[in-house]
């Protein structure tokens, strides 16, 4: 191998017919989706490259490390997740706290969908941080924080229209509100239920409604 050749060239693409970035997609994708069920620190890579036809050998034509690959999909469903926030925090035609309970209904939807085997990406890594490198705990920083601001603007239309009281510090009730959702799906794994979510939005909405 030549000198000047980097670590993430490492390997041989694989024969899948895809193009490199397609199999590298496919991988993000297959990583997202295995590390929301079984989390990050203690997986292998066989199942993820096996489920998209990469031979072992192959990963490090895509990714210079575990830790590179972790921090591809750790940013792959931080945008999906903001897409799905945005899609239901900013319709206009409906009224702000009606938006954070159709976000729930659509979360509980998902769960229901994945037979509660799948919760919270970013909520799973939080609780195995200590056991992840540190590039990644910055990352579900700064996910919760892009989250957090999110809510906040919604909170903050629903006082602009006497919704909650206006004296509700928001950026507070987003910080809030993320770690009892947060908590509120970890609990629904675990029953295999979505009574836990159900009820962490009656009382944080009874919370802040006058």
């Amino acid at each position: 191998m030549n000198k000047n050749t980097t670590t993430a060239q490492r390997g041989r693409p694989a024969k899948s017919g895809r193009n490199s970035s397609q199999t590298k997609q496919a991988l993000v994708q297959s990583g997202v989706e295995y590390f929301t069920e079984f989390g990050f620190a203690s997986s292998g890579l066989d199942k993820i490259l096996k489920k998209v036809s990469v031979p072992k050998g192959s990963f490090y034509h895509y990714f210079a490390s575990k830790e590179a690959f972790g921090i591809a999909v750790i940013q792959e469903y931080s945008r999906y997740f903001a897409k799905k926030l945005d899609l239901h925090l900013l319709n206009e035609a409906i009224e702000p706290l009606q938006r954070i309970e159709n976000f729930a209904d659509d979360a509980k939807a998902g769960m229901s969908r994945h037979h509660f085997k799948r919760g919270c990406l970013i909520g799973n890594l939080e609780q195995e941080v200590t056991l992840l490198p540190e590039s990644h705990r910055q990352l579900l920083l700064d996910t919760f924080e892009l989250w957090q601001s999110k809510i906040a603007c919604c909170l903050q239309l629903a006082q602009r229209t006497n919704a909650i009281n206006g004296s509700l510090d928001c950026n507070t009730l987003a910080n809030f509100f993320w770690m009892g959702w947060e908590g509120a799906i970890a609990k629904s794994k675990l029953t295999r239920d979505l009574t836990p979510i159900e009820t962490f939005m009656v009382s944080f909405l009874q919370l802040i409604v006058k």
